[in-house]
């Protein structure tokens, strides 16, 4: 393949924590060591603040941020601009747009028609309902819904589902012929065991087994349920050797989190951790991944968790049940279940021959996940898209 001028479009990108910009990541960098110039356009905010910095090369990645006028909830940010600051840039092959929904998915499809070039999109599974959304922003889904998405979707040239769930709900918006479900992965430095972990003992974890949540503090992602299991279980005395970990930044439940868990030793929320060798350490370092969510498109976390070996407990919902099965890669729990969620921990912990079995499983599994098998995939369909007139 000839060498790519390639645009990412998202409404964040690094330093946010998440799995679409970590996607985003893992596509890029890979494309700039095979000689592709990647740019990513994003919006000036890390969720939290408008960032200084608006133009920068990260990891020979040139990133472009431009200023939002105004933001409608935690994710969504309003920043039009795209339309015409877009052009300055030059000339692009490919233009990638992740998450759908969102205004600039529309804009990217009529930027593809003004100049040119193709345009791939990756959806990342937003169709879950309006619960837990924030009011302002159901009247705008209920459009979207209605014909804003059909409009989108009919100015891009291939759609990327990353489960087989979403197929049904993106016919209703697009051609069959146009989708192609290519899941999430994960890195294969969580296959490298990491020599003298120090993760607990950085932490001050004394407990032989460690149940860990890592992700971001999200309503949706159901860290408060876990925190309510651990209780139970610490008081019922079937966790005197058991850590609780919560590991992530907060998306409006680390409060919560920290208030349920104060005063109990073998609990701990810990923040964010960056990099994927203090990652790999992290979850080697535990016995248990959790995800108790009440929605999830397809975690990359999940992937991680199984390239790791450890068995999942994770709610039913959406991608997850297509990717993970019961009992070969752990348990299923329904989200909000707590009692289910500490027999199913105990099962886990108590057992480890079933522990041990379901680890191997796992780390057999995920190989099929590996970001470089997923990359070429990508780049596959960039390919079949460049050389159509």
């Amino acid at each position: 393949m000839k060498k790519l001028r390639i645009a990412h479009i998202n409404m964040f990108y690094l330093p946010t924590f998440g799995g679409v910009e970590q996607v985003m990541y893992e596509l890029a960098q890979r494309q700039v060591k095979q000689g592709h110039e990647v740019h990513v356009f994003c919006c000036d905010s890390d969720k939290n603040q408008r960032l200084k910095i608006k133009e920068e090369v990260l990891d020979s990645i040139h990133v472009h941020r431009f200023p939002y006028w105004f933001r409608l909830s935690l994710s969504t940010f309003i920043w039009p601009s795209l339309l015409w600051r877009f052009g300055k840039y030059g000339k692009f092959d490919i233009i990638h747009t992740h998450v759908s929904g969102h205004a600039y998915i529309l804009i990217a499809g009529i930027l593809s028609k003004v100049y040119g070039f193709k345009h791939i999109h990756t959806t990342h599974c937003p169709w879950t309902g309006t619960e837990f959304r924030p009011r302002i922003l159901k009247p705008f889904i209920f459009l979207n819904n209605l014909f804003m998405n059909k409009i989108a979707f009919s100015l891009i040239n291939k759609v990327i589902a990353i489960t087989p769930w979403e197929l049904d709900i993106l016919k209703k918006f697009t051609d069959e012929n146009k989708i192609k479900v290519i899941p999430n992965g994960m890195d294969s430095i969580l296959y490298k065991k990491i020599k003298n972990n120090q993760f607990k003992k950085r932490h001050k974890i004394k407990e032989k087994n460690m149940v860990l949540f890592f992700g971001r503090l999200n309503p949706t992602k159901g860290p408060e349920v876990f925190a309510r299991s651990a209780i139970n279980l610490t008081k019922s005395g079937k966790a005197k050797n058991i850590a609780f970990v919560w590991v992530g930044p907060d998306e409006g439940k680390a409060k919560e989190v920290k208030k349920l868990i104060k005063g109990y030793k073998n609990m701990h929320y810990l923040g964010p951790i960056y990099g994927k060798e203090k990652v790999a350490e992290m979850y080697q370092a535990a016995d248990v991944y959790v995800l108790p969510s009440y929605r999830e498109g397809l975690p990359l976390t999940l992937f991680e968790a199984m390239a790791s070996g450890l068995p999942i407990i994770a709610s039913p919902v959406n991608g997850v049940p297509y990717e993970m099965k019961e009992p070969e890669n752990g348990f299923f729990v329904n989200y909000g279940n707590i009692k289910s969620l500490e027999e199913n921990i105990l099962k886990i912990i108590d057992d480890e021959k079933l522990a041990k079995k379901i680890s191997l499983t796992n780390i057999k599994k995920s190989k099929s996940y590996d970001w470089d098998d997923i990359y070429k995939k990508y780049m596959e369909e960039y390919k079949k898209l460049l050389m159509k007139k």
